[in-house]
């Protein structure tokens, strides 16, 4: 048998929006504008981070199709072991592709970029459930025959383009391919779409495949945090106050929890979060001040819990507006309207009226089923109108009557037990002091997310009474990560029977 040349295959991993077509378009015509059969399919992927579909490209010589008398019969879909080249858009979607296979030591050229947007399962986990990017790199690396990875996102941005031109360039500068520059630049002025834009991420991409497997920009130099120095008297007080009575180890914490509870509530409130932070300096502990960092990041957290008032505000301000206005990359004169899904339950309801009254009509018969009546659908509200926005800001307006709620007394119930116990345990045991202010990561989010955290934090609680003097800091460590690894506390419940703690 005579060995024949191969087609080049291509696979092209990319979400939805990014140009991955566009780019599969690219490889192909260029192809086909210089003396080769070329081929494109795709598959599409259904509601993964909008979608992730793959491309698959392959190219053939077109005089040796035309020596063997015929066209070549080219495939349709990528084969684990058998691809030349792999373009990433992300991360994840390089690790996708190591997975199935597709990159091989001996074989494949891999370019991806190095940005991650993360997944439904990293985003909705109770803890951090964000894959190590660094691992993933790693792993990646040792996959691919060569590795060609740089930021990509913050390349088209800079460029003001998209990431298919940027990944374009890299593919040219890889020099994998059997075209020229040119021959590239070519392709993208035969589009005719963004043609100035698209080069100059071309160029930069391009110099960046050039200069080396890995492009990644050293890091900045890291630069001290500079003090605050607000105008307000009240503010400025604050300000002094950790500076004047509390260590420096735990005064970036203790200002930035100050900073995000005026901003939650009112000086006030910050000051409470002082007071309370004042009682847990005087404690035992270690001469790292551990104990005081954890309990001052993780009580300004509690203390800003988020109910309805604080995710109508945060839903209209205006950071939020200019964030999403550049994500979705709107131009001048471009109109964007943003919808917002609100699906407050009776709980929420009750939590935002004034306490006496909250209670009421949870406990009530009557008024709770009208209630629930006109809360079993949600509702989309436009908070880029004027209506909808001015219907967030009133609710939002609403927390100046805070701390008279429902649901700031059973907060404030539930900080001032957790603050005890800490209180309690480091006199006996500073580091798993440590382990129970750390605890109150499983208090988090909203509605259902937050009923689930608060259901794991009081059986961790119950356990820890039971447990008394004999619980080591690693086994409350070790209870909290499984609390955290899946939200039906499966996990949770098999590491308390393993400890006897069920």
């Amino acid at each position: 048998m005579t060995n024949k040349p191969q087609p080049i295959k291509i696979a092209i991993l990319a979400m939805g929006g990014e140009g991955g077509g566009v780019l599969a378009d690219w490889i192909v015509d260029m192809g086909e504008a210089n003396g080769y059969v070329a081929q494109t399919t795709s598959v599409p992927g259904v509601a993964q981070r909008t979608g992730a579909t793959i491309y698959y490209v392959e190219l053939y010589p077109l005089a040796q199709a035309e020596a063997d008398g015929g066209k070549p019969v080219l495939a349709l879909m990528p084969l684990p072991g058998d691809v030349d080249v792999v373009l990433a858009s992300e991360l994840m979607e390089a690790g996708r592709a190591v997975q199935r296979g597709l990159v091989t030591r001996d074989r494949t050229t891999l370019i991806a970029s190095t940005h991650r947007v993360f997944s439904i399962a990293e985003k909705s986990a109770l803890g951090d459930g964000r894959v190590d990017s660094a691992q993933l790199l790693a792993h990646t690396g040792r996959a691919a025959k060569r590795f060609i990875r740089f930021d990509m996102a913050q390349a088209a941005e800079a460029s003001g383009s998209v990431i298919s031109a940027v990944l374009f360039g890299a593919l040219a500068g890889s020099g994998v391919l059997p075209f020229s520059r040119a021959q590239f630049e070519a392709t993208i002025e035969r589009g005719g779409v963004g043609v100035k834009p698209s080069l100059k991420a071309f160029g930069a991409a391009f110099a960046r495949a050039q200069g080396g497997d890995d492009g990644e920009t050293p890091p900045e130099p890291v630069v001290a945090t500079p003090v605050p120095q607000p105008r307000h008297p009240a503010v400025r007080a604050l300000v002094e106050r950790v500076q004047h009575g509390f260590p420096l180890a735990a005064q970036d914490f203790l200002l930035e929890g100050v900073r995000r509870l005026i901003d939650y509530q009112d000086p006030a409130y910050a000051a409470l979060y002082l007071d309370r932070m004042a009682a847990i300096a005087t404690l035992p502990g270690s001469d790292d001040h551990r104990l005081l960092r954890e309990t001052a990041r993780h009580l300004a957290l509690w203390m800003s819990y988020e109910d309805t008032a604080r995710v109508a505000a945060l839903k209209t301000r205006a950071t939020r507006f200019e964030r999403v206005r550049g994500e979705a990359r709107v131009q001048p004169g471009q109109v964007l309207a943003i919808n917002e899904y609100m699906h407050p339950r009776l709980q929420e309801i009750c939590e935002t009226l004034p306490g006496g009254i909250g209670r009421w009509l949870m406990n009530s018969t009557l008024p709770k089923r009208i209630v629930e009546g006109f809360t079993q659908h949600g509702r989309v509200i436009q908070t880029s109108s004027l209506h909808g926005y001015l219907m967030l800001r009133t609710v939002a307006a609403c927390k100046r009557w805070r701390r008279s709620t429902m649901r700031y007394a059973e907060e404030n119930r539930r900080i001032e037990e957790w603050l005890q116990r800490i209180a309690a345990t480091a006199q006996r045991n500073p580091e798993l002091a440590v382990e129970l202010a750390q605890c109150q990561r499983l208090v988090k989010g909203y509605s259902d997310t937050h009923e689930r955290g608060i259901r794991n934090y009081d059986t961790v609680m119950r356990a820890v009474e039971r447990a008394g003097t004999a619980l080591a800091p690693a086994t409350l460590r070790e209870l909290r990560d499984a609390a955290l690894a899946d939200e039906h506390g499966h996990k949770l419940q098999a590491a308390l029977a393993q400890h006897a703690l069920a």
